[in-house]
């Protein structure tokens, strides 16, 4: 699915998984996430305009304020991905018991 590996391309940087962390519970403006942090305003913006196009976050116009906030559908459609290995080993783990328990009834 290239929407879900978009999505741990854009989260395997460690710098953009705390830029995400930080508009998790508000929308932020670009200054609001960059205080504190060891890397410029700029760059923070490069880092938004990644997770933006993995589908992670969502920006909207306020004056000349660029606010960001966490885009819930990005994280459902990762979250479906990952549900589908959890699918796939409940269902390993349902044939295996039943193999057994075929064996069992056998012996």
């Amino acid at each position: 699915m290239i929407a879900a590996e978009r999505t741990l391309d854009a989260l395997g940087d460690p710098t953009r998984r705390l830029v995400f962390k930080r508009v998790r519970d508000r929308t932020r403006s670009v200054r609001e996430i960059a205080e504190g942090m060891r890397v410029s305003r700029p760059a923070v913006s490069q880092h938004l305009k990644v997770l933006k196009a993995a589908g992670l976050v969502v920006v909207r116009a306020e004056g000349t304020r660029r606010l960001y906030a966490v885009d819930t559908r990005g994280l459902a459609a990762l979250r479906s991905w990952l549900d589908g290995f959890w699918d796939e080993t409940l269902l390993a783990f349902k044939r295996a018991a039943e193999r057994d328990a075929a064996k069992e009834r056998k012996a």
